[in-house]
Formats: C-alpha cells, structure tokens, sequence
C-alpha cells in the first residue's frame, strides 16, 4: 500500500527547490567574484606565510612556522604596535569631531538642507586618496599654507610633514566622512518621544544625551569606530608619503617585503595573515556587541 504525498507538501516542496535555485543564481556571480578574489588570494597567502625566505620563481615548500616568530621580534612588535596607535587615535579622533557634526545635521540642521550638507560633507571622497594627501603635503611642508599663515601672524613655525602627527592629520581627514555617514544614519533615526519623555520627567541636557541619545546609537558608534579602525590599520598612503622613515606601519612593511627591496614574500604573507586576523577579531567583536545586546 503506497501513502501520497499532500498536494501542500508537494507545492511547498517545489516552491522551497525554486527559492534555493533563485537564490543560487542571485548569489552565484558575486561568490564568485568573492571565491577569485579574496578567498584564493587569502589561501595563498596563508601558505606563502608559512615557507621561510620565499622570493618570486621560488618552489612553495611550507615548513613551519618561522615567518611567525620573527614577528615576535621587538622591531616588528613595535611596528605593529604603531600601526594600532595609528588605527585607535585616528577612530577616537574622528569620533570627537564627526559626533557633532553629524549630531547638527541630522537633529538641529533644516531638513530641506541636510542632502545638500551631507554631499558638500562627503564630496572630498570623490577625489583620489592619492591626491588627498599630496594636497597634505602641500600644506604641512615647511614653505607650506599652514607654516606661511602662521609666519604671517608672526606664529612659531611647525614641521609636521614627515612626521607621526602629519600621519593622523592625513588619516582622520581621510576617514571622517565614513565616520559622519554612518553616525548620521543612526541619529536620523532616534526616537524622539523618548527625548521628549526625558526632559518631561526632569532630565536635564547632558543626562537626556547619556542615558537616552548614546544608547539608541550606540550600534551606530560602535559600527562608525569599527569601520574607521579597520580601514586606518590598512592604510597605506598617508604613512608613505606624511609619515617618512618616522612612520613605519604594518602596511608599508608588507609592501616592502613584496615589492620593495626585502623580497621576503613568506615574511610579507606572515604579516598580511596577523593583520588580517586582528582585522576579523574586530569584525567578530562588531557582530556580537554591534546591537548592544550581547548575549542578554
């Protein structure tokens, strides 16, 4: 004796196999861009990193972990840890100065204006990075706009260029439009009744801000930062041509074992490993902690 399937299982059935083969097909040209270019490349990294001394043309022969423990070298740790600096400073940097304006264009700016801010905000970006922080350059140089208005005012003169401060200038003019943008979404959408309700029950300005404002966009911060970090610990442009010889990070110290004078691709591939590990653990926390939430 033979049972039939429902006609509802059946459809049901049917619709469940067209939604994966929908989804497949949507999905398929972007995993596989994703497959070629990030998923390989990353593969190969990670095996380049565990063959010590390897150059262009050498047989890939992984042997151990070599790469890796000269990176615990104090020379390298310090340059890992500069580039952290770097990273942290340039987040809390633009965090001081993007938190208000994105504050006064969401909630005080008219709403008829605040497009037109935003773009005006954001139009540096359209630009290259390269020519950004040549335009630095220009200005920081000892003959440069900034030391000949202070000359003019009769101001001690500042030499910045080439040096660690000229790196964050560089860095957070760079990244503070993304702080901006993203801290602007989330103050967009703060619950007003619930201000309105604060100051009803007698809190004051600051109190409204703290207990009210900063947990509504708290997975807005949190985001803002996390985005500002990773791209800052990666950068590579503005300690190259702000920061000179002063400057080293854990960018340019991959570049020259790739394309510099070293030639030490498993060094190199060591390095771009830990980076990208330290770059997930950040990425792990943002998904955990990202809502506020954890695991309440």
């Amino acid at each position: 004796m033979t049972t039939e399937i429902p006609t509802s299982a059946k459809i049901k059935s049917r619709n469940s196999g067209q939604n994966w083969f929908q989804a497949f097909i949507l999905l398929a040209p972007a995993g596989i861009w994703l497959l070629l270019l990030l998923v390989l490349p990353t593969l190969i990294i990670i095996q380049l990193s565990f063959v010590p001394g390897i150059k262009p043309g050498d047989i890939v022969n992984p042997s151990g972990f070599e790469n890796y423990l000269r990176i615990l070298d104090p020379l390298y740790l310090q340059v890992i840890n500069l580039s952290l600096v770097l990273a942290l400073a340039t987040t809390v940097i633009c965090l001081l100065l993007g938190f208000p304006v994105a504050f006064w264009i969401a909630r005080i700016a008219p709403k008829s204006w605040r497009n037109l801010l935003l773009i005006g905000f954001i139009l540096p970006l359209w630009t290259s990075s390269l020519l950004r922080s040549y335009a630095w350059i220009t200005i920081l140089r000892p003959t440069g706009l900034l030391n000949s208005v202070l000359a003019y005012f009769n101001l001690p003169i500042l030499d910045l260029l080439n040096s660690t401060n000229a790196v964050l200038i560089g860095m957070s003019y760079n990244l503070l439009p993304y702080m901006v943008l993203i801290l602007y979404a989330s103050l967009e959408k703060l619950d007003q009744r619930l201000l309105e309700a604060a100051s009803d029950l007698g809190a004051n300005s600051m109190q409204v801000f703290w207990r009210v404002t900063v947990p509504q966009i708290l997975p807005g911060i949190a985001a803002a930062s996390m985005l500002v970090f990773i791209t800052g610990l990666g950068d590579f442009v503005n300690p190259e041509l702000l920061g000179g010889a002063s400057s080293m990070t854990a960018a340019r110290l991959i570049y020259n074992q790739f394309l510099g004078s070293a030639q030490n691709w498993g060094f190199g591939s060591a390095l771009s490993t830990v980076l990208i590990l330290l770059v997930s653990i950040a990425i792990a926390f943002l998904i955990k902690f990202g809502d506020g939430k954890g695991d309440r």
